[in-house]
């Protein structure tokens, strides 16, 4: 029977740059990497109820030669060590015409062909309007976690008119509350 899964976008979700705290910006390196209060315990909740937690996440520097391919690996790494988190998908390409690059759902298909997710039980917790129209190309339900630059332009373009996320909270705690005490 195929799993609920919950996708996370990394950058200003699970994790945070030291250098920009509560910000959007990716680490640079794994000295940088910080881990936002209350989202080990939160994940670890949702694992305990038999949830996939999936990263989903763009990482366009790698393109554009202001990081490399192995940095965001290694950046990975220790998220995959430190929370209980079961795959990381990542689109290192820049612009958005690839099928992987959020908005496009393309990283939330492969998961869930790749480790048997049910998308019709499944969530997407994302701080960005990217995140959202992912989550929603791909038949999931959506929260936003609200940020000053949530609905900001992006390197895809302002967001639809109509996108409008399942739920907006304030925290990655705040979400994993919202989704266990769901009954849908």
């Amino acid at each position: 029977m195929d799993k609920p899964a919950i996708f996370l976008d990394r950058d200003g979700v699970v994790a945070e740059s030291r250098r920009a705290p509560g910000g959007s910006t990716p680490p640079v390196s794994v000295d940088d990497v910080a881990i936002p209060d209350g989202v080990a315990p939160a994940l670890n909740a949702l694992k305990d109820a038999g949830y996939c937690l999936v990263v989903v996440t763009n990482q366009p520097d790698v393109a554009r030669a202001s990081t490399t391919r192995e940095e965001v690996d290694a950046i990975n790494a220790v998220l995959c060590r430190t929370l209980p988190l079961d795959a990381v998908y990542v689109c290192f390409h820049d612009g958005f015409q690839c099928r992987c690059r959020k908005p496009q759902p393309g990283m939330l298909l492969d998961a869930a062909r790749d480790l048997g997710l049910d998308l019709q039980r499944s969530w997407l917790i994302g701080d960005r309007w990217v995140d959202i129209a992912a989550g929603a190309a791909a038949g999931v339900r959506t929260i936003l976690i609200e940020r000053v630059y949530s609905s900001d332009t992006t390197s895809s373009g302002v967001p639809p008119d109509d996108l409008i996320p399942d739920h907006a909270v304030t925290s990655v705690p705040e979400a994993v509350d919202l989704i266990l005490g769901s009954t849908s």
